[in-house]
């Protein structure tokens, strides 16, 4: 089923199936189509790790077991359509950067397939984000290239632009139209474009300070930051250029965190704890309500430099 409504007179509490709501495609649970009920968190190091995890975003509690990546890696970027997750790049056992592109059915659990490569490998961190069509990749270890896959179709990428400068350790987040980088090692600097229009990123504003291994997720219209080796949680306006506002703090100091979205809850799973090394706990926070996040269970395996993503 599909349908175009209005949000001024049409009731939609109780409908299912595939929705147009102002303009913005949602899923049967009234989330927009790049989100979805089920979180995916994926790989890592320090142990290694393949291993897949998923949650129930909108019901606290542990994770479990979903499948495994078609290869050990970390630092690698996710992105998904609410249907199938991509999880791309990163590094391997031997630390070496991969071009790697990987794809889940969110809703079967289940090992990964291939996908096809990005055009370059890249490592420490590539972030990923989607408007529900289009994927798109930037950064990694001392490159700036941004490339592009349609998600639904498997195959190669394909070079969309490049961001600003040359970043790694890189987070990034999206609403339907504009996608965002934020910080990296040594920056504060966002970075957006528009996804389905290639072209190079242009400014977007500022961090509160220069973060670096943090991890971001959005409502159709916040984009909230974490993760960076501090308890601070911050956020920005996505349609509105400009610098990031304090939204809240973690129990913890995480870093090399993971995060994904229903819409309106945020989850955030810790890669670890500055200073400590590995840890599992998973935080979640209401999007578009600042405050301070709230335990949601652990992970199976800790780990660093985790990925994450959602769909239904």
């Amino acid at each position: 089923m599909s349908l175009t409504i209005n949000h001024q007179t049409d009731d939609i509490s109780n409908l299912t199936g595939a929705t147009t709501f102002n303009g913005v495609a949602v899923g049967g649970d009234n989330s927009p189509v790049w989100y979805g009920a089920r979180g995916v968190f994926s790989g890592g190091a320090f142990p290694n790790s393949n291993v897949m995890d998923y949650i129930t975003i909108a019901n606290t509690g542990n994770a479990t077991d979903f499948g495994d990546l078609t290869v050990t890696r970390a630092g690698h970027a996710s992105c998904s359509n609410g249907t199938r997750g991509l999880f791309a790049g990163g590094q391997n056992t031997s630390n070496a950067a991969t071009n790697v592109i990987d794809y889940i059915t969110v809703a079967n659990t289940g090992n990964a397939t291939d996908f096809g490569n990005l055009t370059v490998t890249r490592r420490y961190r590539v972030a990923g984000c989607s408007n529900g069509t289009r994927g798109v990749f930037g950064g990694g270890f001392q490159t700036n290239v941004i490339d592009y896959v349609t998600i639904a179709n498997t195959g190669n990428a394909t070079d969309f632009g490049d961001l600003t400068s040359a970043r790694y350790n890189v987070a990034s987040c999206a609403d339907e139209t504009y996608g965002l980088w934020l910080g990296g090692a040594g920056s504060n600097v966002i970075d957006y474009v528009t996804i389905a229009t290639t072209a190079n990123a242009q400014d977007f504003g500022d961090l509160l300070s220069a973060q670096s291994g943090g991890a971001a997720c959005s409502s159709r219209t916040r984009g909230v930051f974490g993760g960076a080796g501090s308890n601070v949680i911050q956020y920005v306006t996505i349609a509105t250029p400009g610098n990031a506002v304090d939204f809240g703090d973690f129990s913890d100091d995480p870093v090399y965190s993971a995060a994904c979205s229903n819409g309106s809850r945020g989850v955030f799973a810790y890669g670890g704890i500055n200073g400590i090394g590995a840890q599992n706990p998973i935080e979640y926070i209401t999007i578009d309500t600042p405050g301070n996040a709230t335990d949601f269970g652990d992970l199976t395996l800790a780990r660093l430099y985790p990925a994450g993503l959602s769909g239904t």
